[in-house]
């Protein structure tokens, strides 16, 4: 037997709205990649990009909020472990850090793509 509770849409979203509530709250790299989709979501809509290279470019930017949530999780977690600086502790972290810095990579190369085609 597992220690889950039973699932309804309700309670699971419930969870992840809370979750989204403290992560903003309680994460400085969340609230200012989430201040960079407020400005950059609106720009998209207006741009006149192709939808298929909007989508690409919508997609890498929730991407790196996405990495950040998981590195959030990860932070936690290592946190809730063990608070002593520890070998293993540090390189999860640093493995969390790591998928923010790739999504970043990928969102400024798509972007930058997509901004040089449309200003070439």
């Amino acid at each position: 037997m597992t220690n889950k509770p039973k699932y309804t849409i309700f309670k699971n979203t419930t969870y992840a709205i809370n979750g989204l509530i403290d992560i903003i709250k309680t994460e400085s790299s969340f609230k200012v990649e989430l201040a960079f989709c407020v400005i950059l979501i609106p720009f998209l809509i207006l741009v006149d990009i192709d939808m298929t290279n909007k989508l690409l470019m919508f997609i890498s930017l929730m991407g790196v909020l996405i990495a950040e949530t998981i590195n959030s999780a990860i932070e936690r977690v290592v946190d809730l472990v063990t608070l002593e600086h520890h070998p293993l502790a540090g390189r999860a972290k640093d493995v969390g850090s790591t998928i923010v810095f790739l999504s970043i990579g990928v969102f400024l190369v798509i972007w930058g793509i997509n901004l040089y085609k449309l200003i070439e």
